[in-house]
């Protein structure tokens, strides 16, 4: 059966009315980027597998669009084809065992959806409030936050396998996901259709997995509260850090974090940790846990204050968010080379204070690093 869940708003191909492409700034949270060559919107499955197989058939270079809340493209746009995902369909099928796989095409956008599945009583994505984009790019790069990923209710990927020319269906093992990471990201293999997530049918979240929410919400670690509590704890957490879209707030004119949170190898934290010693004294607390798999996970953002870049750091045209250190930003008219060279910046700062080199978590588009 069909679920009643918002389609996501239709933005005109041609905004301007003058038949040329549009910027992609129309089209990132970051309001950077040039145009493409093309511009072609696509409202289902059908049209978005039809989309890509033309452009490939032509050779053209192509770029998969649909919220534009992890791309850094570059002031000269991309060549070739930019295929805009405007897709909506959602439909809920009974797994049994108090569970239900609900799929939804690319298009649809991510937080209305979590919206929706708090509000229907399904439990798995209440933690992941408040993130923009859309659903089709959430298993690209394994979109977490709060201590849950989407890759723990991911069931299946449909994707258009472009080197094989067909639809396919993908198992979360054959995903690949790791931390922020599965095989899709870095890759033009296979371009995302629709994603099913098995959630289960619970007025209670997922156990509580960050302490900062716990403490927010007042419960313990492993914890369950309401699913809507859980929701608007996120929602108003990540406000205080600009990361909930509003026009009226520059510091959301971002792609989210910037950086991922890096995970050394126990020799390499060991290292770390003497340095931040050495640097800040012989008291001080490196925030590291582990990552599950031996390695050690650090805070991506406490190394970037510390190595001396402090919130608001930066200019009109870059800058790092007045509210949280690890979301770069383009407040005003700025242009994507100004972003870029405040990333570099910040990268080659926590490497000379720390030794650690930082991976960019968008996908960046005709720029590099």
């Amino acid at each position: 059966m069909s679920a009643a869940h918002p389609s996501p708003h239709t933005r005109d191909s041609d905004p301007r009315g003058d038949g040329a492409p549009p910027p992609l700034a129309d089209y990132t949270t970051l309001r950077l980027g040039g145009p493409p060559e093309r511009f072609v919107t696509v409202g289902d499955t059908r049209d978005l597998v039809s989309a890509v197989a033309a452009a490939d058939a032509a050779g053209e270079p192509l770029l998969m669009l649909g919220g534009g809340s992890n791309l850094v493209v570059a002031d000269a746009g991309v060549p070739g084809t930019v295929i805009y995902v405007n897709s909506g369909s959602t439909t809920v099928e009974d797994a049994g065992s108090g569970r239900v796989r609900v799929r939804a095409s690319a298009g649809v956008e991510w937080d209305p959806f979590v919206a929706w599945s708090v509000a229907e009583g399904l439990s798995g994505l209440e933690f992941l409030s408040g993130i923009p984009g859309r659903v089709g790019s959430t298993p690209i790069q394994n979109v977490g936050a709060y201590g849950q990923e989407v890759s723990q209710t991911v069931a299946e990927v449909v994707v258009y396998d472009r080197r094989l020319g067909e639809r396919r269906t993908m198992t979360n093992a054959e995903c690949g996901f790791t931390y922020r990471n599965s095989v899709f990201k870095g890759s033009d293999r296979y371009a995302v259709c629709e994603v099913v997530f098995e959630l289960t049918r619970s007025a209670r979240s997922s156990p509580v997995r960050y302490g900062e929410v716990a403490r927010a919400l007042g419960t313990e670690a492993g914890g369950r509260v309401p699913l809507s509590d859980a929701r608007a704890s996120v929602l108003e957490l990540r406000r205080g850090k600009g990361m909930v879209l509003d026009a009226a707030d520059p510091d959301t004119r971002s792609a989210g974090s910037f950086f991922t949170n890096p995970v050394l190898a126990p020799e390499q934290a060991e290292r770390v940790a003497a340095r931040a010693a050495e640097l800040l004294g012989p008291d001080v607390e490196l925030p590291a846990h582990p990552d599950g798999n031996g390695g050690t996970k650090l805070s991506a953002a406490w190394l970037i204050d510390r190595a001396g870049f402090a919130k608001g750091y930066g200019s009109d045209a870059a800058r790092i968010s007045t509210k949280h250190s690890l979301a770069l930003t383009s407040p005003a008219d700025g242009a994507t080379a100004d972003l870029i060279e405040l990333a570099r910046e910040v990268r080659a700062g926590v490497f000379d204070a720390f030794g650690v080199w930082l991976v960019n978590e968008p996908i960046l588009v005709g720029v590099e690093l």
